[in-house]
């Protein structure tokens, strides 16, 4: 018998003839002080993500291509990485369509092997989703896929997210029964309350040192 073998041999005998303990802890104790009505949760978000330099914008599902368009010619950014194959990626898409003077649309479609030098150093915008966002803390959820990798949302410089209003949620307990986290957690969910920042030289704050400088959100007030 191997050593890891015998020790789980061991602590499987030393459970003989016990009784597991019923979890009765009180849920309200992590959701009450942190609940909101319907309608102070975009409030409570923008507060709290505001205070760390997001920049927010409410608008809807039908103007935020216009809205987005707009903020790209105001930075003077001359391209935008998307997921072609998402919705967002396809409704900018074809609000770009058949228009000169946009920002050149990039499709996050290869391996970044193939273009790691230009999705590093000339690739100045993206645009993905999120899951939700939790009020409590005014964390945006990030869940990377194949179609939206985790470096669409922390290499470019500048990131705009889109929320729905309706998934903002009151706190990170409702997240994990929303999406059944007891029975498995996500391999690569991100909380992200905001640009990047760090005062690690000396005690100065600077951001964009471990990812996007900026951090634009688009609230999807009938969404």
């Amino acid at each position: 018998m191997s050593a890891k073998a015998n020790i789980l041999a061991k602590l499987k005998k030393s459970l003989e003839g016990t009784t597991p303990i019923v979890d009765d802890y009180d849920e309200s104790l992590v959701t009450q002080p942190w609940s909101y009505a319907p309608e102070q949760r975009i409030a409570r978000l923008r507060q709290l993500m505001e205070a760390v330099h997001t920049e927010i914008h409410l608008t809807t599902d039908a103007g935020w291509p216009a809205l987005l368009e707009q903020l790209l010619h105001d930075r003077q950014l001359p391209s935008l990485l998307i997921a072609p194959t998402t919705p967002y990626g396809q409704r900018f898409t074809a609000h770009c369509a058949g228009r000169e003077g946009l920002p050149t649309l990039k499709a996050y479609d290869r391996p970044v092997e193939d273009w790691k030098d230009e999705l590093f150093n000339d690739t100045p915008a993206s645009l993905t989703g999120t899951l939700g966002a939790i009020a409590s803390t005014g964390s945006l959820i990030m869940w990377p896929t194949r179609e939206e990798p985790r470096l669409m949302s922390l290499v470019p410089p500048v990131h705009f997210a889109i929320l729905k209003a309706s998934e903002i949620h009151d706190n990170f307990y409702e997240i994990q029964q929303k999406f059944q986290w007891a029975a498995g957690m996500p391999t690569n969910a991100l909380l992200v309350s905001g640009p990047s920042k760090t005062a690690d030289i000396e005690q100065v704050l600077a951001y964009g040192a471990h990812g996007p400088k900026d951090l634009v959100l688009l609230i999807l007030e009938d969404a």
